[in-house]
């Protein structure tokens, strides 16, 4: 009997992490990775033309992270199965996957039978989330799944370019990327400073660092 193969698209920003993620992936009977994505917007497009079973998605990408990426995969494609691979072990970082719509949390430093094992669940229709992060926080999430914060009161276009501010472009290359005026550019950047309550730059940079919308590195 032929069993199905597991397409898998892989989503992170970098090239040395997705040739070692594909190195694992490529041992793992009846896995087969079926395109690479450099960033959230890249993999949307490549989620188009190859309809994978499971996407395995980084967090910090530059231009749309992987959680706001997640959220809108779930929108346009809710049949594919989306894990978050992440270096977080916190609660903050594991709800905000899970209410984006990811269905598996899996750490970068696991071993790869933990992650054949997460893509199998995932595909039979189960979650997963790495044994790192303890029941009581799945159990927390399931109790408070729609307490607003801060952070999803924004719109995905605020949170959008709270993580350009955040990644250091002007309101005019915020413009030429999003294909917008500098004068919406400027009425969304003043309104999610309202919004935050944050008046200055140097605020929006340290709140997206902690939100996980970017990194410090």
């Amino acid at each position: 009997m032929t069993v199905a193969m597991i397409r898998v698209l892989l989503a992170d920003d970098h090239a040395l992490v997705r040739a070692g993620l594909r190195a694992l992936l490529d041992n793992l009977p009846g896995v087969a990775v079926v395109a690479e994505a450099g960033d959230g917007r890249e993999a949307l497009a490549l989620a188009r033309r190859h309809r994978p079973d499971v996407a395995l998605m980084d967090i910090g990408m530059p231009g749309l992270n992987g959680l706001d990426a997640t959220a809108a995969m779930r929108r346009e494609f809710p049949a594919i199965r989306i894990v978050i691979l992440s270096m977080h072990a916190n609660e903050q970082y594991m709800l905000r996957a899970l209410r984006a719509g990811a269905v598996g949390y899996v750490l970068k430093g696991a071993k790869l039978a933990e992650l054949d094992l997460a893509l199998r669940a995932v595909v039979r229709g189960d979650s997963y989330v790495a044994p790192a992060l303890s029941k009581h926080l799945v159990e927390d999430y399931v109790q408070h799944r729609g307490s607003p914060n801060s952070l999803e009161q924004l719109t995905p276009r605020h949170r959008e370019i709270l993580q350009l501010i955040a990644e250091g472009h002007t309101n005019k290359e915020i413009s030429g990327r999003l294909g917008i005026s500098v004068k919406t550019v400027d009425a969304h950047r003043t309104e999610l400073m309202a919004r935050l309550d944050i008046h200055d730059v140097v605020g929006l940079v340290h709140y997206a660092i902690r939100a996980g919308l970017v990194t410090s590195d």
